[in-house]
């Protein structure tokens, strides 16, 4: 840690940096800085720099605000833009309370708790993200609007895809901040887009992601643009998602792979599969968050509705990609980006961890389009659906002890008190639907 410490305070001197942002989420993933000046840098990575953590929405209240981050070392980097020519740098923090422990509330340190239980077992997880976004126009008073700056489709190119420019940006920007960049494309949606980046361990694919989501925003806005990670902004078109592929290793085996089997899978990799079905409808309450989460949830559009796996087709929520191997992976398809990364790997990997220590067998894959088969032919294949609100999926995470411990009682109970009073928030409301409904009919 010392000699982390030296090699950054010397980065820092070397590449002029004047402000570092120590960045954090809330139980919501909504990315949080504290900003200091580079003065402050050797205090931060000594762990004494203090805030107050009842400003944080789902926290901890007023009378016990005091709180520490800690830096971790290996997430220093430099934000390529400079602003007035003088260098920002950001590092993740942990949380933690002022007796020195660990923040129960903190959602990376919900993510290490998960982590260490694999490692417990033997097992490292590595984690793939496919994250889509919009880009939209915004107005005179650079507020967004709902107008795309496009009309192209699936991997179009220019001089259709006007975000071309916007997402080269990002690109270089990703990389500039050491993201290995494997795919950067026009997404099916008008003005939606997708970049997708290499694969890491569960914890930098948490850190990544909450990045990328950041540094997209950051440089669209720059082109006059609006990003959002909104899963449905707009009714009738695809929404967005956030595929996530898994795999799982025991040092540099690839646990996932048997070459005996027929789908060439093993054991674990069954096992897995069957923790995640058991557990899928408490976890969507952390992998689809949002009262919209669900508007994007429904057949038609390629996002998933049924509980069900496949190695041959993308309609069921667990798909198996058709590379064997150091590659074998399973593709989780229901989780959205405006989830809390941290959460959403940390009950994934909880989930399939129940499955190994339990052996729970996952029931037989769906190989036909779920979606062309009517109620009788998935009944008959055990096939069921995940939530359809928020709060049915809510109602399922207050039954899922699994989940719930991947959680710890401080972020469960917050979060489920906020997103209760989202839904009732909604509910009250009058939309433009009813109006257009309503109003001249009755």
């Amino acid at each position: 840690m010392a000699d982390q410490r030296e090699e950054i305070l010397k980065k820092a001197a070397d590449l002029n940096v004047k402000f570092v942002r120590l960045q954090f989420t809330d139980i919501f993933g909504v990315l949080k800085n504290v900003a200091i000046t580079v003065n402050q840098l050797p205090k931060a990575l000594n762990n004494e720099l203090m805030f107050d953590g009842s400003s944080i929405e789902g926290f901890v209240r007023i009378e016990e605000s005091d709180m520490y981050l800690r830096p971790d070392p290996s997430t220093f980097s430099i934000f390529p833009w400079r602003p007035n020519g003088d260098a920002v740098a950001r590092l993740i923090c942990d949380v933690y309370n002022a007796d020195g422990t660990p923040f129960e509330g903190c959602p990376r340190g919900a993510l290490r708790r998960a982590i260490d239980e694999a490692k417990s077992l033997g097992y490292t997880m590595n984690v793939g993200p496919e994250a889509e976004f919009f880009l939209f126009y915004t107005d005179a008073n650079g507020r967004p609007t709902l107008e795309t700056q496009d009309r192209a489709g699936y991997f179009d190119l220019t001089p259709v895809d006007l975000g071309e420019d916007a997402r080269r940006d990002m690109v270089i920007t990703l990389q500039q901040m050491g993201f290995e960049i494997e795919a950067s494309h026009h997404e099916v949606a008008p003005g939606q887009h997708e970049i997708d980046f290499k694969y890491a361990d569960a914890l930098k694919t948490a850190d990544n992601i909450a990045t990328f989501k950041f540094v997209v925003r950051t440089i669209a806005q720059r082109h006059g643009l609006h990003a959002t990670f909104m899963p449905k902004p707009i009714y009738g078109i695809p929404g967005s998602g956030m595929h996530c592929n898994i795999s799982l290793f025991n040092g540099d085996k690839n646990v996932f792979y048997d070459k005996d089997d027929p789908l060439q899978l093993s054991d674990i990799a069954y096992y897995f599969i069957g923790g995640l079905m058991t557990h899928a409808r408490a976890l969507t309450a952390i992998t689809n968050p949002t009262i919209n989460s669900y508007k994007r949830l429904v057949p038609g559009y390629e996002a998933p509705v049924y509980i069900a796996w496949s190695p041959r087709n993308r309609s069921p929520l667990i798909r198996v990609p058709a590379k064997r191997g150091v590659s074998t992976r399973l593709e989780v398809r229901h989780p959205d980006p405006s989830t809390n990364p941290y959460l959403a790997i940390a009950v994934i990997l909880k989930a399939g961890l129940d499955g190994i220590k339990n052996r729970i067998q996952p029931p037989k894959q769906v190989d036909g389009n779920i979606f062309d088969m009517d109620k009788e032919k998935l009944n008959a294949q055990g096939v069921s659906l995940l939530p359809m609100s928020l709060e049915e999926a809510l109602e399922e995470l207050k039954k899922d002890t699994v989940i719930r411990e991947a959680l710890g009682e401080h972020i469960y109970h917050r979060f489920i008190e906020a997103k209760t009073i989202e839904c009732e928030e909604y509910r009250n409301r009058v939309h433009q639907w009813e109006i257009d409904q309503y109003l001249t009919k009755f």
